[in-house]
């Protein structure tokens, strides 16, 4: 496998040909955020937590590191006055739906006391790890998306969860705000949850 050497935050790297612009940093000691990442999942991009600036032909522009593959001589900053405004925004929008865990720490790294947003505290941000771990992983599809827009959110699908979830639960843990655990808390698991929120329709 070919060897790539590009540049992240000032410090030579030395990657492999296939891996992302995340890993390479990674490997290097370098930290980028990210909310939707797990390196046993197929890369997704959805939270944009690990945006960074990459130079290019001399042409600047922000890409989501966990899906952008490495090159040879591309400049990449993980920590640029631009990419910083981009992760505070984020977390801006992303913390009331989730104060507490992850998101709580990574608000407090980049200065965030709190938000002048407002949002119905459902601790999911739907950063799909639960949704893809179950399928990618545990080969189950016991939970998925369900509607669209502002209006989807993660339901325990009642055709397979209730034979695999109970004895499994195994995605409580990947979960950044902590949803699953709490819906589940005190309750018949899972199918209560499933009719409860088929009832709320």
């Amino acid at each position: 496998m070919e060897s790539i050497r590009l540049e992240i935050d000032g410090k030579f790297v030395e990657a492999q040909e296939g891996m992302t612009i995340l890993q390479a940093a990674r490997g290097a000691g370098i930290d980028i955020p990210t909310l939707c990442h797990d390196e046993r999942l197929a890369p997704y991009g959805a939270c944009r937590l690990c945006t960074v600036e990459i130079t290019k032909d001399n042409r600047t522009r922000l890409v989501a590191s966990c899906v952008y593959l490495v090159e040879e001589g591309l400049v990449v900053e993980t920590n640029s006055e631009r990419v910083n405004k981009i992760r505070k925004m984020l977390l801006e929008l992303l913390l009331p739906l989730a104060p507490t865990g992850p998101l709580e720490s990574l608000a407090r790294k980049y200065g965030l006391e709190g938000s002048r947003f407002t949002a119905e505290q459902t601790s999911c941000v739907l950063c799909g790890l639960c949704v893809r771990y179950c399928a990618e992983i545990k080969k189950a599809n016991a939970i998925g998306f369900i509607g669209r827009g502002i209006d989807r959110e993660v339901a325990f699908l009642p055709e397979v969860a209730p034979k695999v979830c109970a004895s499994c639960r195994e995605c409580f843990a990947i979960c950044p705000g902590g949803k699953l655990a709490s819906e589940t808390d005190g309750v018949r698991f899972p199918i209560s949850i499933w009719q409860s929120k088929q009832e709320l329709r």
